[in-house]
């Protein structure tokens, strides 16, 4: 719609530009009519004072009457001629001044649409304004809303590091705890069955003192070796201890 009446108004405007033209130029004409017709009357004053004095001289100058009367026919003539043109003028000037309303009117028209056109353009400007303002809010709320994602993601990377080497810590602490298992099931059960083995004949050689020293011996040998497992199994729980640590220490 704003296309049509701008297309309008520059036709409009070419319009009036052709049509001042043509009142210049009819002015112009106007002008030129005008000096004619003053040197017309000038002519006619010239030609009444010759007739003057033809009539007083018309005694004695009948051949210059008769000239001064063909002159004077000539003259009216001319003045007949004079009027026409007048009057084509002032009719031209008629039209002119009709042309010139109506282009007038035409203008106050355009000036009228012009107007309407102004303040609808000033409204999409507004509303452009105000679509480019909440475009601005949209995009710095994308930004804030692309942050937190990025935070977010930063942490779940984090999480899942964590959970990854917790999950590594884990198998490896279930690692330890089936060797110390499979420890205590072959180094601790032997010495204790051979305590409990012997502990049972030590009745039987109460009365042999050789054999009950024996026996004695075999009970310290399996204390000292249940001793020695049992630092082992001390130092490897805190070896799986000291690599939690670190582990924690290291996330």
């Amino acid at each position: 719609m704003t296309m049509n009446r701008e297309k309008d108004l520059i036709k409009a405007n070419k319009e009036l530009a052709f049509q001042n033209e043509e009142k210049e130029k009819r002015a112009a004409e106007l002008i030129i009519a005008n000096v004619e017709l003053a040197y017309q009357n000038e002519e006619k004053e010239k030609r009444a004072a010759e007739l003057i004095v033809a009539n007083v001289e018309l005694a004695f100058q009948n051949e210059e009457k008769e000239k001064r009367a063909a002159e004077l026919v000539i003259a009216n003539k001319e003045l007949e001629f004079q009027n026409r043109e007048k009057e084509k003028r002032a009719a031209e000037l008629i039209i002119v001044n009709n042309e010139l309303l109506y282009q007038n009117e035409e203008k106050e028209k355009r000036a009228a649409e012009l107007i309407i056109a102004n303040k609808e353009l000033i409204f999409q400007n507004e509303e452009k304004e105000k679509r480019a303002a909440e475009l601005l809010i949209a995009n710095q709320e994308l930004v804030y809303q692309n942050n937190e994602k990025e935070k977010r993601a930063t942490e779940l990377i984090v999480a899942y590091n964590k959970i990854k080497k917790a999950e590594e810590f884990l198998k490896e602490y279930i690692r330890g705890l089936e060797e110390m298992m499979f420890m205590t099931q072959h180094k601790v059960r032997q010495p204790i069955a051979n305590i409990i083995g012997i502990s049972s004949l030590l009745d039987k050689f109460i009365d042999t003192p050789e054999m009950l020293k024996k026996m004695i011996d075999y009970l310290k040998e399996s204390a000292v070796s249940l001793d020695v497992f049992t630092k082992e199994l001390t130092e490897y729980i805190g070896e799986l201890e000291e690599k939690g640590k670190n582990k924690n220490i290291t996330n």
